[in-house]
């Protein structure tokens, strides 16, 4: 907290003291009367101005703030406040702004205004430039390994996960779904220890353990454990014979079909669970690889986006189909706002070109014409547009018959325009080898940086001529 203390004519602030210029301590002035005027100061010939106003500025300080301590008990000055304010002062400052005391209610309207649009101006796209000088990275519709970037917000039906208990199980994380998988048979068997425990306690089964002649109806149970052992003997089968349920009650019958059937239940579910779980083919996509960027050139004199994608085990993926879309947030004519809209990218559906025999590396070929989101774009204009393309590969796993996806996707910076990949086949004895060191290899070429739209505009005014 800082005060401020006249001194003759010059006011000196400090925080947390107050001395005069001949070195005596001076009082501080509180808050609370820092509003009422100083009292009038005649000066003396004995004695200098500046002492003057140190004895008026203690008796003032005395009156008007009784609850102000002497210069004997003061605490010593808090040094690290101030090390703090200073601190988040240069922080304050280093952003570029104005303190709140210099800023208008207009230009506070503003800023707050200003946050909506800085988010939309985000998503469409017109950030871009700003965010990579800053050096933060562009969050990812999919990334680059196929995970799904999208977090799902609070849900208020819960209960539509318990009807479709299966899938939800399968959904589980390792540790969760252990963890339910041995409390389902503890519980069970637990259950149906205390049932046999309090039938041999009713029947006085547990009283006349050791009597030969009396006609138990759980033979051999004689506490809470030993009706926990017959418990899980039955539910798991094993019976070793030394306790078990007799014929001589018709309630024990009737308690142990029903552990069975329970039990038969368990089974079929905790381990067909665990059975799917395991043998998910979301495994079988760390296989399936993609290259890390996508080339824009020529073919066959016509402008063509390609990527390649490949398979690294010898076992094929059986009806192989590749697909793509385009994630790019726009704004329509009328003012409404579409974030992450999707839109398709022909990857040869109508000729049959997405279906794939994938035994060697395919590079997939995205033909730019008039029906392209990458009609009007050029080079320069690549630069500055802000999109994510997802690549979908689906197949048929050949060893287990289930059918495998694997995603991919590639941000407006990973496009590279005027190369093409390298070759990666080679002819050996008696097969074709593939070196999968020059999978992602690509070398520049020399083409024109003008879109296809403008090429065609170019191509038609040259024939006129």
């Amino acid at each position: 907290m800082i005060s401020t203390v006249m001194c003759g004519n010059a006011a000196t602030a400090q925080s947390g003291r107050c001395d005069s210029l001949d070195g005596s301590p001076v009082g501080i002035e509180s808050p609370a009367v820092k509003h009422r005027p100083t009292p009038q100061l005649q000066s003396s010939p004995d004695q200098s101005s500046c002492s003057q106003a140190t004895m008026s500025c203690q008796q003032h300080t005395a009156k008007t703030s009784p609850l102000e301590t002497n210069e004997g008990d003061r605490k010593p000055p808090r040094l690290h406040h101030g090390r703090k304010l200073k601190s988040f002062s240069s922080r304050w400052q280093s952003r570029g702004s104005t303190s709140s005391s210099n800023l208008s209610p207009q230009t506070t309207e503003t800023a707050n205004g200003s946050k909506t649009e800085r988010k939309r101006r985000k998503l469409l796209g017109e950030a871009h430039c700003v965010h990579l000088t800053a050096g933060s990275q562009r969050q990812r519709y999919v990334s680059k390994d196929g995970k799904c970037r999208v977090n799902l917000g609070p849900i208020q039906d819960k209960s539509r996960f318990i009807s479709d208990i299966f899938t939800t199980l399968v959904d589980m994380k390792y540790r969760w779904f252990l963890l339910v998988f041995t409390t389902c048979y503890i519980l069970t068997w637990l259950a149906f220890g205390g049932i046999y425990f309090l039938g041999a306690w009713l029947r006085g089964d547990i009283a006349h353990v050791h009597d030969r002649q009396w006609l138990a109806c759980y033979e051999n149970v004689d506490s809470f454990l030993s009706a926990l052992l017959l418990s899980l003997e039955s539910q798991r089968t094993i019976g070793y014979g030394s306790r078990m349920v007799t014929a001589n009650c018709s309630e024990g019958t009737v308690l142990l079909m029903a552990q069975s059937i329970l039990g038969s239940i368990i089974d079929a579910l905790m381990v067909g669970c665990m059975f799917v779980k395991i043998s998910r083919p979301q495994q079988r996509a760390q296989t399936l690889i993609f290259s890390k960027h996508c080339v824009i050139c020529q073919r066959d004199e016509k402008l063509c986006m390609l990527f390649r994608i490949g398979d690294l085990r010898e076992s094929h993926m059986v009806d192989a189909k590749i697909r793509a879309k385009l994630i790019k947030s726009r704004q329509t004519k009328e003012g409404e706002f579409i974030p992450l809209e999707q839109s398709e990218l022909n990857l040869g559906y109508d000729t049959g070109g997405d279906r794939l025999l994938l035994v060697e590396p395919q590079t997939i070929t995205h033909v730019i014409n008039q029906s392209s989101p990458f009609w009007e774009m050029g080079a320069e204009r690549l630069k500055r547009e802000t999109f994510e393309i997802i690549v979908i590969l689906e197949g048929i796993v050949e060893a287990s018959g289930m059918t495998c996806q694997a995603r991919t996707s590639y941000l407006e910076d990973e496009l590279l325009w005027g190369h093409r990949f390298e070759s990666c086949i080679s002819l050996e004895k008696g097969a074709f080898r593939v070196d999968y060191s020059a999978f992602d290899k690509t070398f520049e070429v020399q083409m024109s940086t003008l879109s296809e739209k403008d090429r065609r505009k170019a191509a038609e005014q040259e024939l006129e001529f």
